[in-house]
């Protein structure tokens, strides 16, 4: 048997997968954004301990997720997913050490969001909680939520919508459920990344017993329903900032315009086949890079120029 390595602060890096936070980033941005255009009392301080606090979270889901995913034996060299995507797989690292540093990227999360915990009562925690146990649940327990057909829904709500809200109450203490429908375009884009991967998966899923959404839908409903989802995207991402903020939402359907549709265009087309994966993954962060990233900079726009927002 080959010799299992140490963990290095290298593989440490690709174990929290940086190519994929802005499912995190994106969302907190959002959320910081939102507080400022409200006119919450958001100080330079807290938005990046606030920030960085989703980043390590991220960091987290995707570590345990490659954790339990190892060993229960559903990743193996044989799955189409690039080697950096895969360091317990590729690199023989102690399985133990990604269970402990996943729990390390939990704890620093918990840390780094402790002082707007402590001060902004129990809003924030509240939501804090939900969202570790949601971490934890997802990959990890008898029945995790990666193998249920609620998995898009859940990793699409905790990190695209849990995140802002989480934000908003560290900073004015209070539930704010309003931020919710203006978070659409990152609950519905983030759950699109994972019916990419597991549309992507049906045969290793089915194999692994998980009943994920695509694996009971098949893939040519899967797919059906993939489509109608981006469409739904897409619209949101042109008309919901004209909705909060008027004329100055314009920004954001121009932008799309420009710099995100031939990228649409491509998820519309994608089989989502086994064989296409990477591809496919590397499709659908550049959608949103380029389409939540014209709701954001429509929305940056109007705070810096001046403008209304609600």
């Amino acid at each position: 048997m080959e010799q299992q390595h140490c963990l290095t602060p290298k593989l440490a890096v690709r174990l929290a997968a940086p190519h994929t936070w802005l499912a995190s980033v994106y969302p907190a941005v959002f959320g910081e954004l939102y507080c400022l255009l409200k006119g919450y009392p958001l100080t330079g301080t807290l938005a990046i301990t606030l920030f960085w606090a989703c980043v390590f979270m991220q960091s987290a889901v995707n570590t345990l997720n490659d954790y339990f995913d190892f060993v229960k034996g559903t990743d193996t060299a044989d799955d189409n997913v690039e080697v950096s995507d895969a360091v317990l797989v590729y690199e023989n690292i102690k399985p133990g050490q990604a269970l402990a540093l996943g729990l390390g990227y939990l704890v620093a999360a918990g840390l780094l969001a402790l002082p707007a915990l402590v001060t902004a009562g129990p809003a924030p925690l509240i939501i804090g909680v939900i969202g570790a146990i949601a971490v934890w649940t997802y990959s990890g327990g008898i029945l995790p939520i990666s193998y249920l057909p609620i998995g898009e829904f859940v990793s699409g709500f905790v990190m695209g919508g849990l995140i802002p809200m989480g934000i908003v109450a560290a900073v004015s203490s209070t539930f704010d459920f309003s931020v919710l429908p203006a978070a659409l375009p990152f609950i519905i884009s983030i759950g699109l990344i994972m019916m990419t991967n597991n549309t992507s998966d049906i045969e290793k899923d089915r194999q692994a017993k998980r009943r994920t959404l695509p694996a009971l839908l098949g893939r040519t409903q899967a797919v059906r329903l993939y489509r109608a989802a981006v469409w739904i995207w897409m619209a949101l991402i042109c008309l919901l900032p004209v909705w909060y903020i008027g004329w100055w939402g314009l920004i954001s359907p121009a932008f799309f315009i420009v710099f995100a549709r031939h990228t649409f265009v491509n998820l519309l087309q994608s089989p989502l086949e086994p064989q296409g994966r990477v591809k496919q993954m590397k499709g659908i962060i550049a959608a949103n890079l380029f389409g939540n990233g014209a709701y954001l900079l429509a929305l940056a726009m109007v705070l810096f120029g001046g403008g209304t927002f609600g």
